[in-house]
Parts: structure tokens; sequence; C-alpha cells
């Protein structure tokens, strides 16, 4: 085996969003995740809606969006019609 070509072991902290820290080792110092036993619905039998970056509102939006053109288009379909 060749030496010093592995990247070193080291004592690491992986950090959840809810707060909760997991102590292990790993060859980065910190590891950040969104979801973790503590917090995942799974686990906790609690049913828990994430919303990361807005993913619900912008699809939301969209849906209004085509909603209104939809409409938008029937009106002019039916003027269409009367003339």
């Amino acid at each position: 085996m060749k030496a010093d070509i592995h990247p070193k072991y080291i004592d690491a902290e992986i950090r959840c969003a809810c707060g909760n820290v997991i102590k292990t080792k790993s060859t980065k110092p910190t590891i950040l995740i969104g979801i973790c036993n503590a917090c995942h619905p799974f686990y906790t039998g609690q049913q828990k809606f994430v919303d990361t970056a807005g993913r619900v509102d912008k699809f939301q939006q969209r849906a209004a969006k085509t909603a209104a053109a939809q409409a938008a288009a029937a009106a002019a379909a039916g003027k269409k019609k009367k003339r």
C-alpha cells in the first residue's frame, strides 16, 4: 500500500437543520444535513411539512398562473363565437 495517499479519518459532527448534533468519524470535520432521525416523520411518528426554498409556494403560483391563462383563453374563445 502506498503511503500518504489516504485522507485523514478524524472525529466529525453531523449537524441537522433541527439542531441535532451527532458525533461520528469521517474525512470531513462537519457534515450539514436537512433531516435526521430526530426530526424525520418515519422515526417520530409526526407529520411535518418541510418547505425547502418555497417549493410549495412556487408550485401554487405556477398553478394559479396556469388557471388564469386558461380562464383568459376560454373568455377569448367565447368572444370569438359571439361575433
